[in-house]
């Protein structure tokens, strides 16, 4: 069965120690990473820092080292159902399969909760038309997915993990594609399932400014190696990302505005 949170661990992921090595080249090495229960993480750094092969080894589709534990539960030790159960990934570039309608392609995320052999009940479906709904795809339903544009077939991706109804959401990228209102809701429906749901997330993005918005912590990854932890008042500070972005930036803070970072030039000196 699905692994439940537990009352006496209020530490949804801990990753400790974890390295991955890809063609004999070091991709991670020594990853540590602690994500409370309801709580969102982001994962940022320039690009080949090891973003997607983090989120890849949390989800236990890459080798590793080090260990990597969910509600206090060694992943290891879990099946690959029971893990389905706990855990739903939104890919940064998702197989698709062919010939699928969108509700068909949103149903494969009920596939762990299913028996062997046993096809979808009541709340399977409705698991499935809620996530639509809310995605903005309910229209979509019949539509095969070849016919969607990128951003739907996005959306489509995302609403598969949510109708999951995992309790540690992984999102690689998740706004990629989108246009900035389908950015803003699809994060404010996990914001919502966060507050309200209880869901755990952790997501990789490139939008310092989006990130800064949605996430509560974030680890900053540059070469494999995580180099800054903490809140955005820790990390997402000009001369933290000036090292290791090679970027010159600003950030806005204000009471009008909001909260943003601002390019302000090509590399940095």
């Amino acid at each position: 069965m699905k692994v439940e949170p537990r009352s006496d661990v209020s530490t949804a992921l801990e990753v400790r120690g974890l390295s991955v090595e890809l063609g004999k080249r070091p991709v991670l090495v020594d990853v540590a990473l602690e994500v409370p229960e309801r709580g969102w993480v982001c994962v940022i750094g320039p690009n080949g820092a090891g973003k997607t092969t983090l989120v890849h080894a949390i989800a236990g589709l890459v080798p590793r080292t080090g260990s990597v534990r969910l509600f206090g539960t060694p992943i290891d030790e879990l099946g690959r159902r029971e893990r389905a159960r706990t855990v739903a990934l939104v890919p940064q570039l998702p197989a698709i399969p062919e010939s699928f309608t969108v509700e068909q392609y949103v149903l494969l995320g009920r596939t762990p909760h299913l028996g062997l052999l046993a096809s979808e009940g009541r709340h399977d479906l409705d698991a499935v038309a809620s996530a639509l709904e809310r995605l903005d795809l309910g229209w979509a339903a019949s539509r095969r997915l070849e016919t969607l544009s990128g951003g739907e077939l996005r959306r489509a991706v995302i609403a598969r993990a949510i109708a999951q109804e995992a309790s540690l959401l992984l999102l690689d990228e998740p706004t990629t594609g989108l246009d900035i209102a389908q950015q803003l809701r699809v994060l404010e429906l996990v914001e919502e399932l966060r507050t309200t749901g209880g869901l755990t997330v952790v997501s990789t993005m490139h939008d310092l400014t989006l990130a800064g918005r949605f996430g509560q912590r974030f680890a900053l990854l540059s070469e494999g190696r995580v180099v800054a932890e903490g809140t955005r008042s820790e990390v997402l500070l000009p001369h933290v990302i000036a090292e290791h972005y090679g970027a010159r930036v600003g950030v806005i803070e204000d009471g009008t505005l909001g909260w943003a970072v601002v390019p302000l030039g090509g590399p940095q000196p």
